[in-house]
């Protein structure tokens, strides 16, 4: 039995990333958003609004655009899955690479380039094979599917990754009515706060990384001293005989070891 067509055009944002990890650059984005947990290593972002309806651009370019801006800097990639009256389609953005993606007339038909599938599957480590087999048949005619129901197969593939959309966040589904649905299972709101606040969670989210304790903390402090106590001699050193390589050397270990210790004495102020 055929899908019915969207009726409306709506989008989802999946990224391959915890909650956490997403929060800080969804902020940058300045645009109002349901955060939500979608399955193991995965988040998905529910718009809250609908820019394509007032803007100039159509609803895949504005999901293009923000999924390169969450993706740049990031390192891991995002998956743009977006709607309208005539088409829907995917857009995955990694980074500064090159954005691929893929598009359905509404009845189904394919209209994309069936090498940005198998491209789609090497960036997200997808099963050579078995998955590239799954992604080529939703590249080939298929009365008895709309483009509702191939980006339902583009979402049973996925959950080989681990992707699990909550229940009731279906593509497809009016902007709104997946708006209600993510706010009744508790999603996070996302909203525009200032730079302060966005540069402040940007920060938090560096401190909870891997890189934390190099940032902030005890051996934050013990690699600013280090660097000091290495940059001031090698200054001196370096001015005394001319030598220009040597003295711009010691100058920025110094620069790093003041920066260091300086961060970390105003992260630890209240407020800060």
């Amino acid at each position: 039995m055929r899908v019915a067509p969207p009726a409306a055009p709506g989008a989802l944002l999946l990224c391959r990333a915890e909650p956490p990890a997403v929060r800080p650059v969804a902020h940058l984005l300045r645009e109002r958003m349901l955060l939500a947990p979608a399955g193991d290593g995965w988040s998905v972002l529910v718009p809250a609004a609908k820019p394509w309806l007032t803007g100039t651009d159509p609803v895949d370019q504005v999901l293009a655009g923000w999924a390169g801006a969450l993706t740049v800097g990031a390192g891991w990639p995002a998956i743009a899955l977006w709607w309208d009256d005539a088409r829907a389609g995917y857009t995955l953005a990694s980074g500064f690479r090159r954005t691929v993606g893929y598009v359905w007339l509404t009845d189904g038909t394919p209209v994309g380039e069936g090498e940005a599938m198998r491209t789609f599957a090497a960036r997200l480590g997808l099963d050579p094979v078995l998955d590239v087999e799954a992604l080529d048949g939703l590249t080939r005619p298929d009365s008895a599917a709309d483009a509702r129901a191939r980006l339902l197969g583009l979402i049973a593939i996925l959950a080989r990754t681990g992707v699990a959309l909550p229940a009731g966040l279906t593509p497809g589904e009016p902007t709104d009515r997946l708006r209600s649905v993510a706010a009744a299972q508790g999603a996070e709101t996302i909203e525009w706060s200032g730079w302060r606040d966005a540069v402040r969670a940007e920060l938090d989210a560096v401190e909870e990384s891997p890189l934390g304790p190099w940032v902030r903390g005890p051996k934050a402090r013990l690699l600013g001293a280090a660097q000091l106590a290495a940059g001031i001699p090698l200054t001196v050193w370096g001015l005394k005989r001319h030598s220009g390589g040597w003295t711009t050397a010691g100058s920025i270990l110094i620069a790093h070891g003041v920066l260091s210790l300086a961060y970390d004495r105003m992260r630890a102020r209240p407020g800060c």
